[in-house]
């Protein structure tokens, strides 16, 4: 069946093509059995491969799962990587649809904060292992995730806590600045490569900006986590780059306190943070005591603030944290 997004949606126009797609259940162009998408023009954008030569691959195994399917380490042309293999969801296949393309929508660009994508396929070998799978995702292999890190045996301090934050903000900066909106931001979804780098992954939530807008409408999908949601969304409003700013805050609270943002039943802290603004505890928390604690409580006050135009943007965020400067 056709993708149910408009390619303009995933795609920008120096990338998607204008000639048929013919029967593909991808928006790109088809050829045998793999997709292809032209090379982009500008200098800021580097092309990547939607070949995904099967036969090269080796799977190593499993490196976790969840709702959108699963994520094998491999062996691929030399070098090990991740693929992606996103699940047809039985209840609302449009929705599974929806966010393998989206997984797509920074594919085309190259920043080193943001997770590379080297291959996608809808096209997959008749394996008893691609068994239900709507199409797959080849990725750089990274080595653990900021929710690893924050609840795990060495936890972070607040240099470190820093540094990550800083990464995130790059990345988010850059994002907003091609027009991608991640709205999922959240630590799992921000994956650690071997130098220690920060960057952001997981992109089935994403939604990409038509050019020269700042917001989009109503998101089709109640994607990402409720508890890094920022309340617009909640509500079902529009879409902007201050939602992840919003998401980055309460990620951020983690990052320093190492402590869940709410507890209790899931409607009931959607209700609070939409109707009474709940947020995460400052007062009162040594994390927020001394001069930096009282810059980050300033900051994360700021960024989750009810009103979207009130929060900064990603690009005011580098002057906000402490001792932050532009790299």
């Amino acid at each position: 069946m056709p993708s149910p997004i408009p390619v303009s949606r995933l795609l920008p126009r120096d990338l998607y093509p204008s000639a048929d797609t013919g029967a593909c259940s991808s928006p790109l162009l088809k050829h045998g059995s793999t997709l292809h998408i032209p090379a982009p023009r500008p200098a800021c954008l580097r092309p990547w491969s939607s070949v995904i030569r099967w036969p090269e691959l080796q799977l190593a195994g499993p490196l976790g799962s969840g709702g959108f399917g699963s994520v094998f380490r491999a062996e691929y042309l030399g070098q090990s990587v991740a693929l992606k293999r996103v699940n047809k969801s039985t209840k609302n296949r449009a929705a599974s649809r929806r966010s393998f393309w989206a997984e797509l929508n920074a594919a085309h660009l190259r920043h080193r904060n943001i997770v590379r994508v080297l291959a996608a396929s809808t096209c997959v070998p008749a394996e008893p292992w691609h068994e239900g799978s709507l199409g797959s995702v080849l990725m750089e292999l990274c080595v653990s995730d900021l929710q690893q890190v924050i609840y795990g045996p060495d936890p972070p301090d607040q240099s470190r806590c820093l540094r990550y934050a800083t990464d995130v903000t790059h990345g988010l900066r850059f994002l907003h600045a091609h027009g991608v909106l991640h709205l999922d931001i959240k630590p799992a979804n921000l994956l650690l490569s071997r130098d220690q780098a920060v960057k952001i992954a997981d992109f089935g939530c994403s939604l990409k900006l038509e050019p020269g807008c700042e917001a989009t409408g109503s998101p089709q999908h109640l994607g990402g986590t409720f508890t890094h949601r920022a309340p617009e969304l909640l509500r079902g409003e529009s879409a902007s780059a201050k939602a992840d700013v919003f998401s980055f805050a309460i990620t951020l609270w983690q990052l320093l306190t190492r402590e869940q943002p709410y507890v209790g039943d899931r409607q009931h802290v959607i209700y609070a943070v939409v109707a009474h603004e709940l947020r995460p505890q400052l007062q009162g928390h040594v994390t927020f005591s001394g001069a930096r604690g009282g810059v980050y409580s300033a900051l994360l006050s700021r960024c989750w603030s009810a009103r979207p135009q009130d929060r900064p943007s990603s690009s005011e965020l580098l002057d906000l944290l402490p001792s932050g400067q532009d790299r």
